[in-house]
């Protein structure tokens, strides 16, 4: 699945005689499939701010001269993946607001209409500002009105409505905090005497930090020279996304004291239970569909094969392609192996269809290496709604599911046969209990109020009771 991409990953650390800027360049580095546009660090001695940030992936924006420039106990990171924004460095995090605060975001509030009214009521600007730049300016007025910064994010927090996990710092303080709903993770960790926090578990694991906890949902952690300091803002009504498992949290990492790899291999096992087809071979969609098809496999007892190579250097580029190249779609990333292939009834495992354009070139391109038919098995429900909390989706009438059935998508795929994931299968999966989760992208139902932005969201002709088990086409 090609189509969705996470907008944000953050990480923090706090610690005398850490080296900060180290340790955050290989926390992002562990988070780069949160977000390949940007990336950013800033740092503090104690005595003032200094920040680092420049387009494209980690390992092209810092090198050993950099690093080593950015001295100090505290430091926090992001990673960004360009949203409706823009792109480049402009919004690019974290944010310095008068030289006293640094902030990062990972998420998004779909109604910023308080925060804007809040500031220009104190006639501060806010045109052309992202909704985490106006999350930014409103702690700084609380500094500047005399508040410490766990007032001021006290303050302000009633202002921030939408799903964000924000690290945040001063000259001598860090601090982290969640919404009520903890609808994207959010990790924090101790190492050698200092505290770390990060969007998912697998950047604690990369520097050795020991994994405490996952920041609550609604709490406020206050981390300086005095220690570690948790709040609860709000009562915590945990919300995760689980779209966390189904596709953009790293396998290796853990999510409500789930292991993701352990979720994606259940979602094959359920799918072999639901959806069983008569095939030669089982093929995933690399990297996130390798466990799911495993799991498939071990549950249908078909073999398992890498029929598809992804080819790891394409990454988000700057460059135009000229029509030819954009005409190649799926075969600049995916590579189907022929002699893998040929002759073969194929299973081929993903994790989602947005708006069906990639799905389609790959069914092709299987086709074209010689596959004899090609049964598409999705480890998720349709995706049938936009998301508002942090993920990029298109708008509803671009996702294909919202107005085709599931047989009329597998005419425009042009595959054999297709199947979904049931909802009920997906959260079995993961072993948690349905409450714990939103699950907007596939029902439509928003635990975050919308606002002014609920306006464009539409029914569906077709709903989740359409989708088929174990029934060929």
């Amino acid at each position: 699945m090609l189509d969705l991409n996470e907008k944000c990953g953050v990480f923090g650390v706090y610690g005398k005689g850490l080296d900060v800027s180290r340790l955050a360049f290989y926390g992002l580095f562990a988070l780069q499939h949160r977000g390949q546009e940007s990336s950013g660090i800033a740092v503090s001695d104690g005595s003032e701010l200094d920040v680092y940030k420049d387009t494209g992936l980690v390992t092209h924006v810092y090198n050993e001269r950099i690093i080593k420039s950015l001295r100090g106990h505290i430091a926090i990171g992001h990673n960004r993946y360009s949203t409706s924004e823009g792109t480049g460095l402009a919004h690019a995090q974290p944010i310095i607001v008068n030289h006293q605060l640094a902030l990062a975001h990972n998420g998004n509030l779909p109604s910023v209409t308080a925060l804007v009214n809040f500031l220009q009521d104190k006639g501060v600007q806010t045109q052309g500002y992202s909704d985490s730049e106006l999350m930014a300016q409103a702690i700084s007025w609380h500094l500047d009105s005399g508040k410490t910064l766990q007032e001021a994010v006290t303050a302000a927090f009633p202002l921030f409505t939408g799903a964000f996990c924000v690290v945040a710092m001063t000259k001598d303080t860090l601090v982290a905090f969640r919404d009520q709903y903890g609808i994207r993770p959010f990790a924090v960790g101790k190492l050698n005497g200092g505290y770390v926090f990060a969007s998912e578990t697998c950047a604690l694991k990369l520097i050795g930090a020991e994994f405490l906890r996952e920041v609550n949902p609604g709490e406020l952690i206050v981390v300086n020279e005095e220690g570690l300091k948790p709040t609860q803002l709000v009562p915590a009504t945990p919300k995760i996304d689980i779209f966390e498992f189904v596709y953009f949290s790293r396998p290796d990492s853990e999510i409500n004291g789930k292991l993701v790899y352990d979720v994606r291999r259940n979602c094959g096992l359920a799918l072999a239970k639901e959806n069983p087809v008569q095939a030669d071979i089982v093929v995933p969609v690399p990297e996130t569909a390798i466990p799911v098809a495993i799991g498939y496999s071990e549950g249908t007892g078909i073999p398992f094969e890498m029929g598809l190579i992804k080819n790891r250097y394409v990454h988000r580029t700057f460059i135009e392609p000229d029509q030819h190249t954009r005409d190649l779609g799926v075969q600049m990333k995916l590579i189907p192996l022929a002699n893998v292939l040929r002759g073969k009834r194929v299973v081929v495992m993903d994790d989602s269809i947005v708006r069906g354009t990639t799905s389609q070139k790959l069914v092709k391109s299987l086709f074209d290496a010689g596959a004899k038919e090609v049964h598409m098995i999705i480890s998720s429900p349709p995706v049938m709604y936009p998301d508002f909390y942090g993920i990029d989706t298109p708008k509803q009438q671009k996702l294909i599911a919202s107005h085709k059935t599931v047989e009329e998508i597998r005419e425009y795929l042009g595959a054999t046969s297709l199947y979904y994931l049931s909802l009920k299968g997906l959260i079995e999966s993961t072993g948690l209990p349905e409450e714990n989760f939103c699950t907007s992208c596939f029902t439509g139902e928003y635990p975050i109020d919308l606002k002014e932005r609920a306006k464009e969201i539409t029914k569906p002709i077709y709903g989740p009771q359409k989708v088929p088990v174990g029934k060929l086409f």
